[in-house]
């Protein structure tokens, strides 16, 4: 397939560098590219670099690219320009997968959306293993799915019988073949469209991920994600309400399933308190999950050990400490304002830190919502002029404090010790606002990288300076 073509990787970052390998170990020709150095071409022996350059060579039978690779890079461009296929790292694993495997090849239980989808994701890897599945969590989340599909156990066969596979929207546009065995849109907010060029096509590259699968699966309460699946031949969604035929939802405090159940009344999959991720959006996510597990074919039982057993991760409503009554709560991954939004409704009385790259989302509607449960507001980074502007508009009387960074001060993302002292005076700030019954919520609304690496760089530089605080050895989470 692949043997003796010259395949060029544009963006080596973790799916750039993992196609790369695999690429390499069949056969083909690699060209590497990307905008900057990276130490990893030292570790490709075999494949050419071509350094930064962004002119198309000749000879390129096939572009996989990066995620984060606009289809108007100047290379992707000209290879389209030239007939030349553009695909991702997740197509490139579908292909690898159904020629390697044919029928046999592990089926993928696929999820996106706006937000939600690594919980959703991870709940589902976590309902798989309790079902005795050869199971692990890849694509967007975990690892890349060109080396999970290549994997193989001690006995030479799969590693794995089942993906729960994690798609963004990125990855969806060069996307062109996936079929999943089911899949869902949880939800489609407005997001990215400084990279998709508009809601329209950030939407439809979400929409990819239905052309194929038998069962498609969303957010009854979610009109565009409901939308893209009404006209599927087997739609399934998720309410928090009383289930009708075909959903499952909530009835008298238990997740019931009326979708895959035998029974028309439905099936019991376990108590909403047995949940230990807290919010409504978690129980929408748990939801979706079971929904995406019952059409693999697992049994309630085995859903219930595995929502029942889910954590959660890592700067996802976390509880850091509680300090002085307050507690103090890590979302850091709430990038947008529907993320943000879903986050504050999970606390009644809220100081909320926020701000960051807005990427273009309008925060007015996620303000408006939320104005009646702050008690303040601490903003940061590139984009907080326009979150104060809204909150002038929409909560005059609740106090704000504004902490220079990014931009204003020259902060290089990511810089040793910068982004940190900025988190310290943030969660100072955030502290002095706060009264015992608080809720102090990291649920940024933006992206973070004008001032921190990643979110998870942001969530633990909030971690670190909540546990700084005088008394946060006492009672801390």
């Amino acid at each position: 397939m692949l043997a003796g073509r010259t395949v060029l990787v544009a963006g080596l970052g973790v799916s750039g560098a993992a196609a790369a390998r695999v690429l390499l170990g069949l056969g083909a020709r690699v060209l590497l590219a990307d905008d900057a150095a990276r130490p990893v071409v030292a570790e490709l022996v075999g494949a050419t670099w071509l350094g930064t350059d962004r002119q198309l060579p000749d000879g390129v039978d096939l572009v996989v690219t990066s995620p984060g690779w606009r289809p108007d890079h100047p290379l992707l461009a000209a290879a389209a320009a030239a007939g030349i296929e553009v695909i991702g790292e997740p197509e490139l694993a579908w292909r690898l997968r159904s020629r390697a495997g044919g029928p046999a090849a592990a089926p993928w239980l696929a999820v996106t959306g706006t937000n939600g989808k690594t919980t959703t994701v991870t709940m589902l890897e976590a309902i798989l293993l309790a079902d005795g599945r050869r199971a692990v969590a890849a694509g967007n989340v975990g690892r890349p799915l060109v080396e999970v599909v290549t994997a193989t156990s001690p006995d030479g066969g799969p590693a794995y019988d089942t993906l729960a596979v994690e798609l963004s929207s990125f990855q969806l546009h060069w996307s062109s073949t996936i079929a999943p065995a089911a899949a869902a849109v949880l939800n489609v907010a407005d997001d990215h469209t400084d990279w998709h060029g508009s809601f329209a096509a950030y939407r439809d590259a979400k929409a990819r991920i239905l052309e194929r699968t038998p069962v498609a699966v969303a957010d009854a309460g979610d009109p565009v994600a409901a939308a893209l699946v009404a006209g599927h031949p087997h739609p399934v969604t998720v309410t928090l309400g009383e289930p009708s035929p075909g959903q499952l939802g909530v009835r008298a405090g238990a997740l019931v399933d009326r979708a895959f159940a035998d029974d028309p009344a439905g099936e019991l999959l376990l108590e909403r308190g047995e949940l230990q991720v807290p919010g409504p959006h978690n129980t929408l996510n748990a939801l979706a999950a079971a929904a995406l597990a019952r059409a693999a074919g697992v049994t309630a039982a085995a859903v219930a050990r595995g929502l029942a057993g889910f954590r959660g991760g890592a700067h996802r409503n976390v509880l850091v400490a509680s300090v002085g009554g307050v507690d103090y709560v890590d979302d850091s991954k709430a990038t947008n304002p529907h993320a943000a939004g879903a986050s504050l409704a999970g606390y009644p009385r809220v100081v909320w830190i926020a701000g960051g790259l807005l990427k273009g989302a309008d925060v007015e509607p996620l303000v408006a919502a939320v104005a009646p449960r702050l008690a303040g507001a601490v903003l940061l980074g590139r984009d907080r002029a326009q979150l104060a502007r809204s909150l002038a508009r929409h909560a005059p009387a609740v106090p704000v404090v504004d902490v220079p960074s990014g931009d204003d001060e020259g902060v290089t993302a990511g810089t040793s010790g910068t982004a940190e002292v900025i988190m310290r005076r943030v969660v100072a700030a955030a502290a002095g606002l706060a009264r015992p019954g608080d809720t102090v919520l990291l649920a940024p609304a933006a992206a973070s990288m004008d001032v921190f690496t990643d979110y998870a760089h942001r969530g633990r530089a909030f971690a670190d300076a909540v546990r700084a605080l005088p008394g946060a050895g006492e009672g801390s989470a």
